[in-house]
């Protein structure tokens, strides 16, 4: 079956070469039909698992049928099946910028998309550019919703890799567009996750300000997500690592996005998390009740005999 799809995509390529030959009678190469025949190589070739010659056909009918911005892409998803990532995305992102070209952003987006999901494991950076870069036309074209779920992507991508100035200013972003379209409830959440970006880059007047600046937002000041924030605030300042873990422990935390909710579950409050305490408790700790109970005696001795 394998040697036959291979003879298969051979005689399309055969047939290709001579669509570009000329000659005495033929002054121009036929790019149309020979780009149909690489294009039958490539289908062939992918279907007998030869997944590089695949590629390679991909390229020629390409390059045969100038700006083919799908031969780029499915040149890019034979790479793919080869485990080439980093080079099926280089291609991905050519088909990408054709189709910007063209006019058709949409496709450019998803494209771009489907480039991130390919590399993401590989390379989270590369990802996280290749997810703004979708948000961003998605933007231009208005599809907010789209936009929204590209910058979540690449938020949730630099908060995994403890890239959290970047992802300081991702989350706003995205606070920013789902204020726009109103989704008030969703902008709750996206300020926890902020606060705990902050928290974890030893930034509390940020956090704070995070804070107030969202009591604009319809609905946030009385809502539980501020409650919570508030006492998580109030914990961090007093260095109170019960009530920060007590905040970050409960279901508001617990069930966020998995990115966030270890944040919160990791977090620590300034100075190892001791509890203040003033500092006569802390002596009569260190002492004991025995000790508390002598000095007791010892003030009341003292004046046993009146003051003369």
């Amino acid at each position: 079956m394998a040697a036959q799809k291979i003879n298969e995509a051979l005689e399309h390529i055969a047939k290709a070469e001579k669509y570009l030959k000329t000659g005495f009678l033929k002054w121009k190469p036929d790019y149309d039909s020979a780009a149909t025949e690489y294009g039958k190589a490539a289908v062939a070739f992918k279907n007998a698992k030869q997944f590089d010659q695949a590629r390679e056909a991909c390229l020629r009918e390409a390059e045969a049928h100038e700006n083919n911005k799908a031969a780029y892409e499915q040149a890019g998803m034979m790479l793919k099946e080869m485990q080439r990532l980093p080079e099926a995305v280089q291609l991905i992102e050519k088909a990408s910028m054709m189709y910007l070209e063209n006019g058709t952003p949409d496709t450019a987006a998803i494209a771009l998309e489907r480039a991130g999901k390919l590399i993401e494991n590989v390379s989270p950076e590369k990802a996280v550019q290749l997810y703004q870069q979708a948000a961003s036309v998605f933007e231009n074209e208005e599809r907010l919703r789209q936009a929204l779920e590209m910058l979540g992507k690449a938020s949730r991508l630099l908060v995994r890799g403890r890239r959290l100035d970047e992802a300081a200013l991702s989350l706003q972003k995205e606070k920013s567009i789902y204020k726009e379209i109103e989704n008030y409830p969703t902008c709750y959440k996206k300020t926890i996750a902020q606060v705990l970006v902050h928290l974890h880059r030893n930034d509390y007047v940020a956090a704070e300000r995070c804070v107030r600046e969202s009591y604009s937002i319809p609905g946030f000041n009385g809502s539980e997500d501020c409650a919570a924030l508030e006492q998580l605030l109030e914990g961090y300042d007093q260095q109170d690592q019960d009530q920060v873990s007590e905040v970050c422990n409960s279901p508001l935390f617990k069930y966020m996005d998995n990115d966030y909710a270890k944040l919160g579950l990791t977090l620590v409050v300034p100075g190892g998390g001791i509890k203040k305490k003033s500092p006569n408790a802390a002596q009569d700790k260190a002492r004991g009740p025995a000790a508390v109970g002598s000095h007791g005696d010892e003030e009341e001795d003292e004046y046993s005999g009146g003051l003369c």
